[in-house]
């Protein structure tokens, strides 16, 4: 990285007051069990129709009296959904566990008005829709509904953080997966392999079961697959924008950048997707039907294809501390950070983050003079030798000194020729 600061991707964000630090644990028995709703967070579809209403939303799904978050401040971001196997409807989840349903999705809990060790990071449906699961950086598990618990890695000190999840196809069981593929195996699910040191230059970004369960597929941000047990690898996603999750569809998978842009294999199906569109915020998560996706934003903006349904969303909220309730690995970055310079390194490196140069090395096109200069945390002395969140934190470091911002980032469409 140069000391000449590239033009700025987004405004700096408000000052707003912190949130209380994640600090107290949940025991596993307690996990799920809670009945507590607060007022904001995990609210209804009848509610946030209300607040839409009273916000005055203008957009299409509020013309439509479908409900939006116009007007809504929500206490963390969003950080991924589920569908209703149905597609008549779906969820989102906040980093803080607040589930917000949509359609014929049904509220049954949340961990919003609970204390937590590590934020939330992804969610997954029961077979018959009628409860689900979420799943924080630690591996932490907390069901709510028909979903049972079976077991979690909130008690193990883990190499890489959680990343994701996938239940068995009878939901008696399902699968934890790690930023540097390892792979956790509960109640009915079985273990077939990991992707542990097969993607040293991305790290994974997901998991996904085979119909009969027998086998699972890893995802990596690079777009590589790596399949397990009787998944069969059937594609990887080109290069381009990097890839933050896969979702299984009949015997195939399917890949979503974050453009929003979707790339169907083996069984699955293709029914469109964002890609090459504008959008306000970039796509973070997938999740099937039998006959369709949706996608969805950091912003919990909603992007519905095939057979499932487009019934409101969270698009038009205001996050209370961007920041507070993000931060996902051990290097302390957060996933608005991730996902800003994830776009710098697609345009930089193409995907790649173990480049070596004369004079920059690493994903991010460093200097070695910067790199020595902002690497105070002891990671390797080359950035090609360290890993995508290291690489991202010393880029924080830089952006903090030289742009007063730990969020600023090169546009990505100014950023050639190293920083």
């Amino acid at each position: 990285m140069s000391s000449t600061p590239p033009i700025r991707r987004t405004p700096a964000p408000k000052s707003v007051p912190s949130l209380p630090a994640i600090d107290v644990d949940v025991d596993d028995d307690a996990r799920g069990r809670s009945s507590r709703r607060k007022t904001v967070l995990g609210v209804s579809t009848t509610a946030l129709s209300v607040l839409a209403a009273l916000a005055g939303g203008s957009d299409q799904a509020s013309a439509a009296g479908l409900p939006t978050g116009a007007g809504m401040m929500l206490n963390a971001p969003v950080v991924g959904m589920a569908t209703v196997p149905d597609g008549q409807g779906y969820w989102e989840v906040a980093a803080d566990g607040g589930i917000f349903a949509f359609g014929d999705a049904g509220f049954f809990g949340s961990t919003g008005g609970m204390h937590l060790n590590q934020p939330i990071v992804g969610m997954a449906s029961t077979p018959d829709g009628r409860g689900y699961w979420e799943v924080a950086s630690d591996g932490g598990v907390f069901n709510f509904g028909d979903a049972g618990f079976f077991g979690s890695t909130g008690g193990i000190r883990l190499s890489q953080p959680i990343v994701g999840m996938a239940p068995t196809p009878d939901g008696h069981g399902y699968l934890e997966v790690a930023s540097d593929g390892g792979v956790f195996a509960f109640g009915d699910a079985a273990f077939h392999g990991s992707a542990t040191g097969m993607s040293t230059g991305s790290r994974i970004v997901g998991v996904a079961s085979t119909p009969d369960g027998h086998g699972y597929w890893e995802a990596a941000s690079s777009g590589a697959v790596f399949a397990f047990g009787d998944a069969a690898f059937a594609g990887r996603a080109p290069s381009g924008q990097p890839v933050v999750g896969i979702t299984a569809q009949s015997t195939g998978y399917q890949l979503v950048g974050t453009d929003g842009g979707v790339f169907a294999f083996g069984g699955s199906g293709y029914y469109g997707s964002t890609g090459g569109q504008h959008l306000n915020k970039p796509v973070i998560g997938i999740s099937s039907t039998s006959n369709g996706y949706a996608t969805v934003g950091s912003d919990g903006g909603i992007f519905a294809f095939g057979g499932v349904g487009f019934f409101g969303s969270l698009a038009g909220s205001t996050v209370f501390s961007p920041v507070g309730f993000s931060v996902s690995s051990s290097t302390g970055i957060t996933d608005y950070q991730r996902a800003a310079w994830d776009r710098v390194n697609v345009c930089e490196e193409g995907g790649r983050w173990n480049v070596e140069g004369s004079v920059y090395s690493g994903g991010l096109g460093f200097s070695r003079a910067n790199w020595n200069t902002f690497n105070t945390f002891g990671y390797p002395s080359d950035a090609a030798y360290a890993t995508p969140d290291q690489q991202i934190r010393v880029a924080v470091a830089f952006a903090t000194h030289y742009w007063g911002d730990p969020n600023a980032a090169p546009d990505q469409h100014g950023c050639t020729g190293g920083y």
